[in-house]
């Protein structure tokens, strides 16, 4: 009867000792492909500023992968234009009114030379990814980087150059307008022609926020796109 104890106490050990180990496997498997994940979120997080009750986030779209939702047939990157998504989020009482067109892209093409980008329309956009007469000189100097010239064929403005002009301006900001206790964001878009590296040194610059309650201008924000701004 004591062999027949003894036995049963080993092979319950055993047992214990087995589930405990095939435990710890599983907890560790698990964490190891949660790890890629929070990688990829880490990678593409946003790069904010805060102030006076406003935080804006800045994330440039710089792998073509990125525009694939939002443009499944065309991409902007397709032609060197570059996606900012933006975000502006309002912890005020009052709402904001921002002016989208006076946000400028700050970049640095030289030691001696820096260019203020202002940001294209919708239709800026589909002229220059899906127009062969787009105004521009494809056998020009690729600084300084190209201002925004209104197109003249509207001949040529097809139903794919509406399909994308409209994912555009459905990818974009919705409004300018931003509520109080709420948070507006989308895309805006500058024509880099391809030369991504530029955002490393490059400057979001918010010149323009008003605030609905009072009607007085808040601080200018400027933010860093390079990867070691990211607060």
């Amino acid at each position: 009867m004591q062999t027949v104890y003894y036995s049963a106490m080993r092979n319950l050990l055993a047992f214990v000792v087995f589930a405990v180990a095939a435990i710890s496997l599983s907890a560790q498997n698990n964490d190891s492909n949660r790890a890629p994940a929070k990688s990829t979120a880490t990678e593409h997080a946003a790069i904010t500023d805060s102030h006076e009750g406003v935080t804006i986030g800045v994330e440039p779209w710089t792998e073509a992968s990125q525009y694939k939702e939002k443009f499944p047939k065309k991409s902007p990157f397709s032609k060197g234009i570059v996606a900012i998504h933006v975000s502006f989020r309002n912890d005020n009482d009052h709402g904001l009114k921002v002016n989208v067109q006076s946000i400028r892209l700050l970049v640095q093409l030289s030691e001696e030379s820096r260019q203020e980008l202002v940001s294209l329309s919708a239709e800026d956009v589909a002229d220059t990814v899906m127009l062969k007469d787009n105004g521009k000189d494809p056998t020009a100097k690729r600084v300084p980087l190209p201002i925004p010239v209104p197109h003249s064929g509207r001949a040529s403005r097809d139903s794919n150059w509406t399909a994308l002009r409209d994912a555009c301006q459905n990818a974009g900001l919705p409004t300018n307008i931003v509520a109080g206790r709420s948070t507006v964001e989308g895309l805006i878009y500058f024509d880099l022609r391809g030369e991504v590296d530029l955002l490393q040194n490059a400057h979001l610059y918010f010149p323009n926020i008003v605030s609905m309650g009072d009607n007085q201008p808040l601080s200018y924000f400027d933010i860093a796109l390079g990867h070691d701004s990211a607060n």
